[in-house]
């Protein structure tokens, strides 16, 4: 007898922090229900900063001004990296050197989705910006990280040489506005059930469970105006 399937749509951006733990909690939750549900996930693109010079900013600099200081930055990267640590992530903001444009991470993680590697290349890109330090604001790391996670060298330089991919990211994430995400994470839940932040990992599995009630929930997320991240 096959299982239920459920639909997880992920709204998210790679720079986004709770974006990677809220991945890793909806990971566990997803997990722990694999014998009773099928779940298919898709990701979908959002820039907290589409307005972020193609070759980024000094990381430091630019998300102490957002905070409000750099005793603010200190606290919050703290808070943070503690909470991730949590999730088995070891984010390190001393390595992140640059806050780079991520639309053309974007692109390549749409990409990968016709090529049956999104997630795969999804986590790729936010593991080299969190935990490696990698540049993203340089094309060659890009097709690097997303070369390691499964793609072609050749598909990959070639995209980032056009604009190929560029109308259908800017397409879903005016569409995604239209439906009123304005911060992400966001999880839509079979095409209906909006969910709000990085919930912890049993806040997801009660929803799975009780997927057919409408839910309006809110946790932790990064917005294009947040001054916590």
């Amino acid at each position: 007898m096959s299982k239920p399937k459920i639909k997880v749509d992920i709204v998210s951006d790679v720079v986004c922090p709770w974006c990677y733990i809220g991945k890793r909690r909806i990971e566990r939750a997803m997990n722990a229900l694999n014998s009773k549900y099928d779940f298919e996930v898709e990701y979908h693109p959002f820039e907290l900063n589409p307005q972020m010079p193609a070759e980024g900013v000094d990381q430091k600099q630019y998300l102490s001004a957002k905070f409000g200081g750099e005793d603010r930055y200190d606290k919050i990267t703290a808070q943070t990296t503690a909470t991730a640590a949590s999730e088995g992530l070891a984010f390190d903001f001393s390595k992140q050197k640059v806050s780079p444009n991520t639309r053309n991470a974007h692109r390549i993680i749409q990409y990968a989705k016709e090529q049956g590697k999104q997630p795969a290349v999804k986590e790729a890109f936010m593991k080299a910006y969190f935990e490696q330090g990698i540049d993203l604001s340089k094309n060659e790391n890009q097709v690097s990280v997303a070369v390691d996670a499964g793609l072609s060298k050749e598909a990959v330089e070639e995209m980032l040489s056009s604009d190929k991919g560029l109308a259908e990211v800017a397409h879903a994430e005016r569409e995604l506005q239209k439906l009123g995400i304005s911060g992400v994470p966001f999880y839509i839940i079979n095409s209906k059930y909006g969910v709000s932040g990085a919930q912890p990992s049993e806040t997801f599995m009660q929803i799975f469970e009780d997927v057919s009630k409408e839910v309006a929930l809110t946790g932790e997320s990064c917005d294009n105006d947040s001054k916590d991240c």
